[in-house]
């Protein structure tokens, strides 16, 4: 026998990898859900503007230019709302976190469809597309992070 033998004490319990210190309360989450959103989409911006793209959609003969402000409250106004009306059902059954995570994400992907229809320019299209993808991903993940605090804490039912 080796002296380099390890002794196992058995399968890891419950508490080895707690999923708390992934997960936050609903505030929290939501708070960096929006910044994180915020955050990727004025960068996206920033790099489209780089790449000279026109950062103008045309929509029924008008002209419609992609200006910051309207990043910002087309980032943050979705992801709060949705998340927020999640947040609140799943106090009732806490599976519309999950249920909420695949509409969010699915809703937010189908979304794409127009700025890919739309009468712009490529480095337009590819920019608007980019800013519809990070806000699904921010929904799915903004609900894993309270999914997962809720899932930590004991249940109180």
């Amino acid at each position: 026998m080796s002296s380099s033998t390890v002794h196992n004490s058995g399968p890891a319990g419950p508490d080895a990898f707690p999923l708390h210190r992934l997960g936050l309360t609903w505030w929290k989450a939501l708070v960096i859900g929006a910044v994180g959103a915020v955050v990727v989409n004025l960068l996206i911006l920033a790099i489209a503007k780089l790449g000279d793209a026109s950062l103008v959609v045309v929509d029924g003969g008008e002209e419609h230019p992609i200006a910051v402000g309207g990043v910002i409250g087309a980032s943050v106004v979705p992801l709060v709302v949705g998340t927020g009306a999640a947040l609140l059902l799943s106090l009732w059954r806490l599976a519309f976190l999950r249920i909420a995570q695949y509409v969010g994400g699915g809703l937010a992907l189908l979304s794409v469809a127009g700025p890919l229809s739309s009468d712009a320019d490529g480095g337009t299209v590819a920019a608007l597309a980019l800013m519809h993808i990070t806000l699904g991903v921010m929904v799915v993940a903004t609900l894993e992070l309270n999914r997962r605090h809720r899932l930590a804490r004991p249940s109180t039912r």
